[in-house]
């Protein structure tokens, strides 16, 4: 069955930049010119939540691996930390000395990355904001960083032409990827954390294997590529370009799989859920869309041997390299069930009780920080009204 779209949301009031949905496929947020991040309900009739604090254009936003934060980037150079409740709060840092075009919550939600116009990428912790250190070797704006999934590695791209690797440990980049002609727009790792995928202005993606340092495939366009996600399955791979379309690419075959239309004008950001089942996108045009993806993740599982694959996506052919970082083949139903089966029951309620624990960590930590930024707030006044006290006191002794 064809992915379809299955709603789409109206709201912004400018171009959206940036998309995510919470880990329980509950919500869905989206940044946008208009300065403003919206938190959409994915239940029916239930009404949105426009978070107000920027003071100009979000360009970038995710959700904490709880669910109960959402990071955001903006044109104004701070991140904001929100708890995802109807009152909006959020803390606040100024995150660079430029632009902030991307944030990311590292897997166990205890890191977040930022990339800036400031040429840097800067890691810091969640629970206190605090800075921990940079990571400054690129020489012109960083669209994007990302955490591997173990959040050993941050992968950033730029508009110096350049995929830079580095290690989260010694901070030294360990490699840089120079293959593309063009700015880089967006990068991200595949789910294993063996390859990486980089679309940007020549019209291209390429994935590259991080462990060889090499690159697996090419896929060639007709317009710019914006944004990309994989598929949690690792096995597919959609896009989001200026000539409006989406794409999914098939990384078992190596070709182009579906071509979707939706957006009118540049599709400028699109994403998967965690559990691969929707897909959202937003576009120059105002809309969120939200689709049906329609093919099952369940159905993935063992790691395929090495084959040659070689389709780009105009049809031509690409670069006949082998893909060998951990895509996968079906299983047969039957299998995946009887595997779901053997997983104790103990064990998934433990698991289900310490993310309830992690999440409400993550409020308290936030309410904290939020009632710190308001006493700093409530000092500064106190002061304010001293000095402003002992100047009356002065001119009327004078």
């Amino acid at each position: 069955e064809d992915p379809s779209l299955e709603r789409h949301f109206k709201g912004h009031r400018d171009a959206v930049t940036s998309v995510d949905f919470s880990p329980n496929k509950k919500q869905l947020a989206s940044g946008s010119m208009d300065s403003y991040l919206m938190i959409w309900s994915m239940k029916p009739q239930m009404r949105a939540y426009r978070f107000v604090g920027h003071k100009d254009a979000v360009l970038c936003v995710h959700f904490s691996p709880s669910g109960h934060l959402v990071a955001s980037g903006s044109r104004d150079k701070t991140v904001r930390l929100w708890i995802t409740s109807a009152k909006g709060e959020s803390t606040v840092f100024k995150a660079h000395t430029a632009t902030v075009r991307s944030v990311h919550f590292s897997n166990d939600g205890q890191s977040l990355v930022t990339a800036s116009d400031d040429k840097t990428v800067k890691v810091w912790t969640v629970h206190r904001q605090k800075f921990l250190f940079s990571l400054s070797q690129h020489i012109n704006w960083v669209r994007c960083a990302r955490f591997s999934p173990d959040g050993r590695l941050i992968v950033s791209a730029s508009d110096d032409k350049t995929v830079k690797l580095w290690d989260k440990t010694s901070r030294e980049c360990i490699h840089s990827f120079c293959e593309h002609g063009g700015f880089v727009n967006y990068v991200d790792f595949h789910p294993t954390g063996n390859c990486i995928a980089a679309g940007g202005t020549d019209s291209t993606v390429k994935l590259w294997d991080v462990r060889m340092n090499r690159l697996l495939q090419h896929y060639q366009g007709n317009s710019v590529v914006n944004s990309l996600s994989f598929h949690p399955s690792g096995n597919y791979l959609v896009t989001a370009s200026n000539d409006s379309t989406l794409k999914i690419l098939d990384l078992l075959e190596g070709r182009l799989l579906y071509t979707l239309h939706g957006h009118q004008g540049p599709a400028t950001c699109v994403a998967f859920s965690r559990d691969g089942d929707l897909f959202a996108s937003g576009g120059s045009d105002e809309q969120v869309m939200v689709w049906k993806t329609n093919f099952d993740a369940a159905d993935y599982g063992d790691v395929v041997k090495p084959q040659k694959y070689g389709s780009s996506v105009d049809g031509t052919h690409g670069t006949g390299v082998e893909m060998d970082c951990g895509i996968h083949h079906k299983k047969t139903k039957t299998q995946d069930s009887a595997r779901t089966h053997e997983q104790p029951e103990e064990e998934t309620s433990l698991a289900n009780t310490l993310e309830h624990i992690m999440g409400q960590l993550d409020v308290l930590t936030q309410t904290v920080s939020i009632l710190e930024q308001r006493l700093t707030l409530t000092e500064d006044k106190l002061k304010e009204c001293l000095e402003n006290q002992q100047k009356i006191i002065q001119n009327k002794t004078n």
